[in-house]
């Protein structure tokens, strides 16, 4: 486990201050405010520690409501709104400087068997692999990016996860619209063992994973280098997520994403995460903010 992972691990275990209050500590961003997949994997880790291991999270729904300070800790109030003999669900407010940033509510339930099952195909991809790494990928672009240490950032702000895209990215080749598709496989740079193998950690990393990527395929449809480029200004707006099987957030997983619209300066990102053997593990879908910065 190399030290990103750890950090991040760290991020994840949170203080408890009270019955249902907990705090959480940030990091730095590429951007100059909390990162949005911090927030909801955070918010699910106070969740879930209000219910019983044997009850895990089938889906959460949350809406960023405010820019996170990464200077300041975030403070995590669990609201029990119901507990049945099938489901429990939770409501989870996140607060800054006496105001709420972030809402969540997740719901928790342990799967039933015999149940209907189908799903969807799991996409013909290349093996993981056999794709670059983010540390062989990203310094080809450095010239790209909209300052000269954005290699280095971006390198930090993912160290903790071995995350490689089957097409170019966004900012390889800005100003070529493209299908609004996008697939990367991701899983966590070392294996989680002992007491942080809980099922519950899985899913808040992939939580936190689901955020960093989604809306590619948004900025592909319009030829949009993104953020890191300066040709857009971004900003998620509202995360879903159902969790359909379980998974390893230590083993790959492949993030299928796609955009079927862009209205109104904000653009839908949808997608599928499967386990390496074809199983159909979540489905994640965002809306974002998506504006062109103003000029002259």
């Amino acid at each position: 486990m190399n030290d990103a992972l750890r950090s991040l691990l760290d991020l994840l275990d949170l203080e408890r201050i009270e019955h249902d209050i907990f705090r959480g500590r940030s990091r730095a961003s590429i951007v100059p405010r909390v990162f949005g997949g911090q927030v909801a994997a955070q918010a699910l880790v106070a969740a879930g520690r209000t219910v019983p291991a044997d009850r895990p999270a089938h889906s959460l729904h949350a809406y960023f409501l405010r820019p996170g300070d990464p200077g300041a800790p975030l403070v995590y109030t669990v609201d029990r709104v119901r507990d049945g003999r099938s489901f429990t669900t939770r409501r989870v407010v996140a607060v800054q400087h006496g105001r709420p940033v972030f809402h969540l509510t997740a719901s928790f339930h342990a799967p039933e068997e015999p149940a209907p099952r189908h799903q969807e195909p799991m996409p013909a991809v290349p093996d993981p692999l056999t794709l670059p790494t983010q540390a062989e990928l990203l310094p080809r672009y450095a010239d790209r990016f909209r300052t000269p240490d954005m290699v280095r950032r971006l390198l930090g702000a993912r160290a903790a996860v071995d995350l490689r895209h089957v097409q170019p990215p966004p900012f390889a080749a800005p100003g070529t619209a493209r299908e609004p598709r996008s697939q990367v496989w991701f899983r966590t740079d070392g294996k989680l063992d002992g007491p942080e193998d809980l099922p519950l950690l899985h899913l808040c990393l992939v939580t936190y994973v689901s955020d960093m990527t989604l809306l590619d395929s948004v900025l592909l449809a319009h030829g949009r280098g993104g953020w890191a480029v300066g040709d857009v200004v971004g900003a998620s707006l509202d995360h879903a997520m159902w969790f359909h099987h379980p998974l390893r957030a230590d083993e790959w997983l492949l993030y299928d994403q796609e955009s079927p619209t862009a209205q109104g300066g904000r653009g839908l990102g949808q997608g599928r995460i499967f386990t390496a053997d074809g199983r159909l593990a979540v489905t994640v879908v965002q809306e974002g903010v998506i504006r062109a910065p103003r000029t002259g």
